[in-house]
């Protein structure tokens, strides 16, 4: 049977905010905040946490969530999520979420379920948004997207793309990283050696572009709030209060 999956890849481990998945904000642990705007989606059957660590796994348990573990060896999180699809044979599409995107919309989930369920030329889906902020425009931090007429990126980048040798008529998409993938896809994006560009800009989906498959992007029109360091962490926490 033909299943649809939201996996959230969730380690421990992180360089600027260690421990993140686990750190409570209003009685709740940020990986809850994020499965629970999982479980709002429409398009999935199946919502898994994929993790190496035990405390996360114990947390996820414990407030009902499905989690497995996984090796401690993976470089990426798209391996983590390779490594429990291959377990689960039903499942045929793959929706990577992230496990720091608490504010993350289910129909933003949904577009990118959709977009590999219904389009057979996308091996790939994703999400992206039009900029007007310069400084996000020139942010490295911030990876802008080129697109087709038809919507399927033409390329990733770090740098301010497109070029604006006509600055009226250009327009800047910037990338939210959640991902939709065909099961075949999946695996063989994973198969592959890194390639060129992907280790120039330090961007994994451009090995999939180098190797000729295909991204459909949906546009969309919120701002994302991922918690990479401390200071995102209390911009999370003001947005709940203010909710509240």
């Amino acid at each position: 049977m033909s299943k649809t999956a939201i996996i959230i890849p969730a380690r421990y481990g992180s360089s600027r905010l260690e421990g993140k998945p686990l750190i409570e904000v209003n009685g709740k642990p940020i990986i809850q905040w994020v499965y629970e705007k999982a479980q709002q989606a429409k398009l999935a059957d199946i919502i898994i946490v994929a993790t190496d660590d035990e405390r996360i796994f114990k947390t996820v348990k414990a407030f009902g969530g499905n989690v497995e573990m996984t090796s401690a060896d993976h470089k990426c999180g798209s391996d983590r999520i390779r490594e429990v699809a291959e377990r689960h044979p039903e499942i045929s599409y793959i929706v990577n979420l992230q496990g720091d995107e608490p504010l993350i919309k289910p129909e933003s989930i949904d577009a990118v379920a959709r977009n590999v369920q219904e389009d057979d030329k996308a091996d790939i889906s994703t999400l992206i948004r039009i900029l007007k902020d310069e400084k996000e425009i020139n942010n490295p931090n911030l990876v802008k997207c080129v697109i087709d007429n038809n919507g399927y990126a033409l390329y990733f980048s770090r740098s301010k793309i497109p070029y604006e040798r006509n600055t009226e008529i250009a327009t800047f998409y910037g990338h939210l990283g959640i991902y939709g993938y065909k099961r075949e896809a999946l695996i063989k994006m994973t198969s592959l050696p890194q390639t060129p560009l992907e280790k120039t800009e330090s961007l994994e989906q451009l090995r999939a572009l180098e190797n000729g498959m295909k991204i459909k992007t949906s546009i969309v029109d919120f701002v994302p709030v991922g918690i990479d360091t401390k200071e995102d962490l209390e911009k999370f926490k003001q947005i709940i209060a203010n909710k509240l």
